[in-house]
């Protein structure tokens, strides 16, 4: 059961987790979250699986199986270069104008997760993101990049800017986020 739960989170968060806080969280022993990440690696990391496990300092994250890295690499540039769906132009949309902004936050003003499109739009190169110490949690921001897609020297020139980005109501629904015990 627990390493059911292990690869559900694991699928989940696609991001490395340090395996001390996934003991915690799940209110186990390292030695117990240990066995099951063997049990993962056993099952998954095989060159007929198409996902691995990997481990560095502390952490694990699930990835795809390195022997198709060049199938998956031609496959997420070519989504890449296609069009925006309005998904990501609205995501991208609240990252230019509350920038730079937290994931439970973008997540706040649009009413649905947002981890795909982020990633997406990190591929893409819209978006950078970067650790925030004051909030303990990383923040996006769009990136060169977007400004120079858009023709932009900076997010002043958006319009509008200082009507979004300095507006009350849209700060006040972020700050029903920072009530929220952070994950």
């Amino acid at each position: 059961m627990l390493t059911t739960k292990l690869e559900a989170i694991l699928f989940a968060i696609a991001k490395p987790i340090a395996i001390t806080q996934l003991a915690k969280q799940l209110n186990v022993s390292l030695e117990v979250v240990r066995e099951a990440i063997d049990e993962i690696k056993n099952r998954f990391d095989k060159p007929e699986s198409g996902i691995h496990l990997i481990e560095l300092d502390g952490k694990i994250q699930f990835v795809s199986n390195p022997d198709f890295g060049e199938d998956v690499s031609a496959f997420l540039k070519k989504e890449a270069s296609g069009p925006l769906t309005r998904p990501s132009l609205e995501t991208l949309a609240v990252i230019a104008y509350r920038g730079p902004v937290t994931k439970p936050e973008i997540e706040q003003i649009r009413g649905v997760n947002c981890a795909i499109i982020l990633r997406n739009l990190l591929i893409r190169g819209l978006v950078e993101e970067r650790e925030d110490t004051t909030r303990l949690q990383n923040v996006y921001a769009v990136s060169v990049d977007f400004l120079r897609e858009l023709g932009l020297h900076n997010l002043d020139e958006l319009p509008k800017y200082p009507d979004f980005h300095d507006n009350e109501k849209i700060q006040q629904l972020l700050s029903e986020v920072g009530n929220e015990p952070q994950v």
